[in-house]
């Protein structure tokens, strides 16, 4: 009879994982295809794959596909645990943040020309909207995340408005030919600047909200942050540096080849990378951003890492981490119109700091109007990066589900209006030839 019992057992424990398995199966299906979908739609109408992966993943959320086929919906998404997703997503984002942290210029921060201008609308474009950013958190938290400390929500919703999404920015610059102006210039490097320091703030706000308010507790874990960034950058970084370059020996200079021992031993420390941060009481991606920091100018890596790896990383993981969030938005919950009211003050006052920002900022260093707007609107976009900082501050629960929604809305707005506003502004500048091919004006 036990023997019976024990395989009864055995039976259904092997049945549960099988469909857990099929329904993770299927959600990967569904996510993967109509991420293919929205990034080809969203660059036919003239805007990047990743706006349209964005929308997608939203769209197959509650906000649409669980409205119109909350049947259908409930049987793909809910019919077994949401962990297996869950943790794709997280794996996923560890090593977006660190093909992020690879392709960070740091040549940028330090470009000679029109320096002056770089400072002043990198500091504008950072301090306008993070006092915009506190204000409106300080004043909604009570209305809108009661359940958070209104100091934390408040610094958190600062550094939200405050971040520029570089990656998806700098492919913005490629596509109109503005990677090399002084004006593109100034844009890719007052925005590196903006993360650098947006990130920074992330894990002091991210600190400070798992440090339950104790100085004691809140100096402590700012101090194993700052050990952990010198020991990344001075222990960490030699070696690995020795590690890439001993299995690139015999390989052409030119070359794409990824060693699969490498590849190995990359993947292993991003992860132990972002175990440290975890245990360092901030969020895991901020170890995979910084493996990738450390590694940045190794090219050949760099390189090989791209043509091997990361279109593996975009086409699979990413739209998993958009669904997921999509999955976590629910546009049917501003379900008045003072909720509304309060998603127009978000994007209002996020556009109104980027955009104010830049505009004075190079207005005061002798941009003129039409350089100063274009300015503006590319420091406005958002996208990826603000996606991910509203993720953890929901996890933090220093957010509630409206305010994540608002946010989510504002990310997406902000870098839809990029495009069409350049195609608007840049003849103004006798730039017309600028634009992509085939794009109208």
């Amino acid at each position: 009879m036990t023997d019976l019992s024990h395989a009864a057992a055995a039976a259904g424990s092997v049945h549960k994982a099988e469909l857990l398995l099929f329904f993770t199966l299927l959600q990967l299906t569904l996510i993967v295809l109509a991420g293919r979908v929205g990034g080809a739609l969203a660059v036919r109408w003239g805007q990047s794959a990743a706006v349209g992966e964005i929308i997608v993943g939203i769209l197959l959320g509650p906000s649409l596909f669980g409205l119109l086929a909350p049947e259908v919906f409930a049987t793909v998404f809910k019919s077994a645990s949401g962990e297996p997703m869950q943790i794709l997503s997280q794996i996923g984002l560890i090593l977006l943040m660190f093909q992020i942290g690879l392709e960070f210029d740091f040549g940028h921060l330090t470009e000679r020309r029109n320096r002056r201008t770089v400072l002043w609308v990198s500091a504008a474009c950072m301090v306008l909207p993070f006092a915009l950013g506190v204000g409106l958190g300080w004043v909604s938290a009570p209305i809108l995340s009661p359940q958070a400390d209104a100091l934390v929500s408040s610094l958190f919703i600062g550094t939200a408005l405050s971040i520029t999404a570089l990656p998806i920015l700098g492919r913005i610059l490629i596509e109109f030919h503005m990677a090399r102006t002084p004006l593109g210039v100034i844009a890719i490097s007052a925005a590196a600047i903006n993360d650098v320091v947006g990130w920074l703030l992330l894990a002091l706000v991210s600190t400070l909200a798992v440090s339950n308010f104790d100085a004691v507790t809140f100096g402590v874990k700012v101090l194993l942050v700052l050990g952990f960034l010198l020991l990344w950058q001075w222990g960490v970084r030699p070696v690995m540096r020795r590690v890439v370059r001993y299995f690139e020996r015999g390989q052409a200079a030119d070359g794409d080849e990824l060693h699969p021992h490498l590849l190995g031993i990359a993947l292993a420390m991003v992860f132990v990378s972002a175990m440290t941060t975890y245990k360092l009481g901030i969020f895991a991606i901020f170890g995979g951003f910084m493996m990738g920091v450390i590694l940045h100018d190794e090219h050949a890596f760099v390189r090989a890492w791209k043509a091997r790896v990361s279109p593996f990383v975009l086409v699979f993981f990413l739209p998993i981490f958009f669904t997921y969030t999509g999955l976590r938005t629910n546009i049917g919950g501003l379900d008045s119109l003072a909720l509304w009211g309060w998603c127009a003050l978000v994007f209002g006052l996020a556009t109104l700091g980027k955009f104010g920002g830049a505009y004075l900022a190079a207005r005061a260093t002798g941009l003129n109007h039409p350089e100063a707007s274009i300015l503006g609107i590319l420091m406005n976009t958002r996208a990826l990066m603000e996606l991910i900082i509203i993720n953890v501050g929901f996890d933090l629960g220093v957010i509630s589900q409206n305010m994540f929604t608002m946010l989510v809305i504002m990310a997406i707005g902000s870098t839809v209006i990029t495009t069409p506003l350049l195609r608007r502004w840049l003849p103004r500048l006798g730039q017309g030839k600028l634009l992509p091919a085939g794009v109208s004006v």
